[in-house]
């Protein structure tokens, strides 16, 4: 691009320059409009141009040329301009002959178009009118159900296993439905009545009456309307493949199988049912004690212990699951790994559970390589601020004010060696309830297919189930019995309260000499 640098003559020097001396150049402006008017108008301005007009016209008639604005045949002839005009005259008439047969061909393609189109559309609308014909002669009764009328037409089309029909619908128009055979025979007599109790019992890992519990509180979140094309799965179907899915463990091919449903499917309930877990049953079945019912904790714990204010149990676990591809190495758990002899990636679940085994607080979903003293810190249970009440937890936990934990220094007393075996006895609470939680829904005992996104929702579930099952008493067959693998790692800064210290050594102390009556530290 190039710039119009205005320039002004110089009379001294006889020379033009771009701007005077001593003078900025960004001080010029554009000439507005009036300002080409008054260089028109200008006297010295007109002189000059009636001088150059006198000097061209002389110039043209001494050649021949044109004067007055207007061609001389003579001068056209001497100076060639005719020959040019033949020329220009002829190129015109060509490119006219060519315009004329292009629009001549042009017409000639769109008429053959348009005929090889005429003719692919009657073909077609041929074809369609015998294929409709088809099905009308071999699916007579229109009021049909669509199962009824897909297998009329896999009867005569002789698949066995897609079938294809087409169902007439308001306003004369077809939809096309295709049906995929499956057999339903399993949970059909499962969800019969008279199907025996311990069967079910063993197949879903809780009773009849459980499951029917849960499937009336499900139910309003879960239920789907039955559509033009098909019936809704039922509720209790839904219902089922989550919970079977989750006891067993099974890939979802074999959930297909069972309850006769396609692959993804069987995802997608098992998702949508845990969702409805967390959101619909979490807040009545998994919730931290009240006053009142706090009370009642601290009672039980304390005729297990000897120590009053114990509010909880704690205690952290790992899920296994595969190795991720982000952060592969946030996940990897060192000791599952030296204990498999393979290379091992988990996630963590940490829960508080009462003295009856049930869970009161749970956090799920931190990565295996992390240690149990920071997965407390970023949890909601650290939090909470809890004042007047004691958490056991062991010694992958450190001392807090609210976290009581057991001596791990060498050459015991008396006092610390009694102590430890009191929070033992309350250890053995929260690992004996993470034991039937694993026992029960054994999908937490391999790598599961669930991404891991969605993995601590599905791990959520299983906490509330295994509550909605303590709760109503139901009892574990001894072939689902898990041994808890005890991974835990004594912390790095396990004192983090002076207060604390002495708190410990108070209980430990009266533990031994006074059975802890007259403590005056909580």
């Amino acid at each position: 691009m190039s710039y119009l640098v205005p320039c002004i003559y110089m009379p001294e020097s006889n020379t033009l320059c771009s701007h005077p001396p001593n003078m900025d150049i960004s001080s010029f402006s554009f000439l507005s409009p009036e300002d080409f008017c008054s260089i028109s108008t200008n006297p010295w301005f007109q002189d000059l141009d009636n001088g150059f007009n006198k000097r061209r016209k002389k110039e043209d008639d001494s050649k021949g040329g044109f004067g007055n604005g207007s061609f001389s045949e003579g001068g056209l002839k001497k100076s060639g301009y005719g020959d040019i005009l033949a020329s220009l005259l002829l190129l015109e008439e060509e490119a006219k002959q060519e315009e004329a047969e292009w629009m001549s061909e042009s017409q000639q393609e769109k008429a053959v178009f348009e005929s090889n189109h005429k003719r692919k559309v009657q073909a077609m609308n041929e074809f369609y009118d015998q294929l409709q014909q088809h099905y009308s002669e071999t699916v007579k009764p229109p009021w049909k159900s669509v199962s009824a009328v897909a297998a009329t037409v896999a009867t005569t089309s002789g698949n066995d296993t897609t079938t294809k029909a087409e169902v007439a619908v308001a306003g004369g128009q077809q939809r096309r439905l295709w049906v995929k055979d499956r057999s339903k025979d399993w949970w059909d007599r499962c969800n019969h009545q008279d199907f025996p109790e311990e069967e079910f019992r063993k197949a879903f890992r809780m009773s009849k009456s459980t499951f029917g519990l849960i499937c009336r509180e499900l139910e309003p979140v879960v239920m789907k309307k039955n559509t033009m094309l098909r019936d809704a799965i039922p509720v209790r179907q839904r219902v089922a493949v989550c919970i079977w899915r989750l006891a067993t463990g099974e890939p979802l091919r074999l959930v297909s199988k069972r309850f006769g449903l396609g692959i993804s499917t069987c995802h997608k309930l098992v998702l949508e049912v845990c969702s409805a877990i967390n959101n619909v049953l979490m807040p009545k079945f998994l919730q931290w004690p009240d006053e009142k019912k706090m009370k009642e904790v601290n009672e039980e714990f304390e005729l297990i212990s000897g120590v009053p204010n114990i509010g909880g149990s704690l205690y952290t676990t790992h899920v296994p699951i595969i190795a991720p591809k982000v952060n592969v190495a946030a996940y990897f758990n060192r000791k599952h790994t030296e204990r498999n002899q393979k290379p091992s990636y988990s996630i963590t679940v940490q829960g508080v559970v009462d003295q009856k085994g049930i869970f009161t607080d749970v956090c799920i979903g931190w990565p295996g390589s992390m240690p149990d003293d920071q997965v407390l810190e970023k949890s909601a249970l650290f939090q909470r601020g809890l004042k007047d009440v004691w958490i056991v937890g062991n010694s992958g936990y450190p001392l807090m004010d609210w976290v009581l934990v057991p001596y791990t220094h060498q050459n015991l007393t008396w006092a610390q060696h009694g102590f430890n075996e009191k929070m033992g006895a309350v250890q053995n609470v929260a690992k004996e309830a993470f034991a039937r939680l694993k026992g029960r829904w054994s999908c937490l005992q391999r790598r599961t297919e669930v991404k891991l996104q969605e993995l601590p929702m599905v791990l959520g579930a299983c906490c509330v189930l295994h509550n909605i099952c303590e709760m109503n008493n139901e009892e574990m067959d001894p072939e689902l019995q898990f041994e808890l693998f005890d991974d835990e790692k004594i912390a790095e800064n396990n004192l983090r309260s002076s207060n604390a210290v002495l708190a410990r050594d108070n209980i430990a102390h009266n533990l031994l000499h006074h059975g802890l009556r007259g403590t005056s530290l909580l």
